[in-house]
C-alpha cells in the first residue's frame, strides 16, 4: 500500500470516527434537553419515597442540581448509542465470526445496562438507605441536601449499570477466544479480590454497603463462569466441524 492510499485511508477513518462522534453528541444534547424540560417531573420521581424536603445551600445550588440531574438521565439515553456507534466503527475490522457474535450481544448488552440501573435503585438504594436512616435515628436529626442525595443515588445505580454488563463481556471474549471458563475458574480468587476493592470504592464506606455491592458481584462472575463454559463448548464445537471439513476439502 502506498503512502497516499494509507494517508486517504486514515483520513476516511477520522471522517467516519468524527460522524459517529456527532450522533452521540447530537443524541446526548437532544436527550439532554428533553430531560430538562421535564426535570421538576423527574426530581418528583426521584424523591417521592424519600419522605423529606431536601435542603439547598445557596440559590445556585438548584440549577445545579437540575443541570446534574438531566446529564445524568441524557447519559443513561446515550450509552447504548455509544454502544452501538463504537460497534459499527470497528464493524468493517472485525471477521465474520466477531460481527456475528457483537451483533447478538450488543441487544443484550442494552438490557443489562438498565437491569443494572433497575437493580441498584430499587433494591440496593433503598437497602443501603433505611440502614443508614437507622444508624442515626434517635441520634442524629437527618437532613439531606439535595447534591448529597443525588450523589449517593448515583454512586448505588451507575456502578451496576456497568457491572451487569460481565456476562456479556465474558461470553463475547469466550467466543472470539480471548478468555475460557478454565481459565476464570483458575483466577476466581484474584477475581474476587478485584471484586472487593471495586465494591469498597463504588459503594459508601459502611460494611452493610459493601457487602451489598460484593455479594452480586460474586454471584455474576460465577453465572459469567458458567455462560463461559456453554460459549467455549460451542466454539471448540464449531472449531472442529471447520478443521474437519477443511480436511475433507483437501482430499
Amino acid at each position: 500500500m502506498s503512502k497516499q492510499s494509507r494517508e486517504m485511508e486514515i483520513v476516511e477513518h477520522l471522517d467516519e470516527l468524527r460522524k459517529r462522534i456527532f450522533i452521540v453528541l447530537g443524541v446526548f444534547i437532544a436527550a439532554f434537553a428533553a430531560s430538562f424540560i421535564f426535570v421538576e417531573e423527574i426530581y418528583d420521581l426521584l424523591t417521592k419515597d424519600l419522605g423529606t424536603q431536601l435542603v439547598v445551600l445557596g440559590p445556585l445550588d438548584i440549577i445545579l442540581i437540575y443541570l446534574s440531574i438531566a446529564a445524568v438521565i441524557a447519559l443513561a439515553v446515550t450509552v447504548p448509542v455509544i454502544i452501538s456507534q463504537v460497534w459499527m466503527f470497528v464493524k468493517p475490522g472485525l471477521t465474520e465470526e466477531e460481527r456475528k457474535a457483537s451483533a447478538v450481544y450488543i441487544p443484550v448488552s442494552f438490557v443489562l445496562f438498565a437491569a443494572g440501573i433497575l437493580f441498584g435503585y430499587f433494591i440496593i438504594l433503598p437497602l443501603v438507605l433505611q440502614f443508614l436512616l437507622a444508624l442515626g435515628e434517635g441520634t442524629f436529626q437527618t437532613m439531606f441536601t439535595a447534591d448529597r442525595y443525588f450523589q449517593f443515588v448515583l454512586r448505588m445505580t451507575v456502578p451496576f449499570s456497568i457491572l451487569f454488563e460481565m456476562p456479556l463481556v465474558v461470553m463475547f471474549l469466550t467466543t472470539i477466544g480471548v478468555i475460557s471458563p478454565y481459565g476464570m475458574q483458575k483466577n476466581r480468587k484474584y477475581a474476587y479480590f478485584a471484586i472487593v476493592i471495586v465494591s469498597v470504592l463504588v459503594s459508601p464506606p459502611d460494611f452493610l454497603s459493601d457487602v451489598l455491592v460484593i455479594l452480586p458481584l460474586i454471584v455474576l462472575y460465577e453465572i459469567s463462569i458458567r455462560l463461559s463454559a456453554v460459549v467455549y463448548k460451542k466454539r471448540l464445537r464449531r472449531l472442529r466441524e471447520e478443521e474437519k471439513n477443511a480436511s475433507s476439502g483437501s482430499m
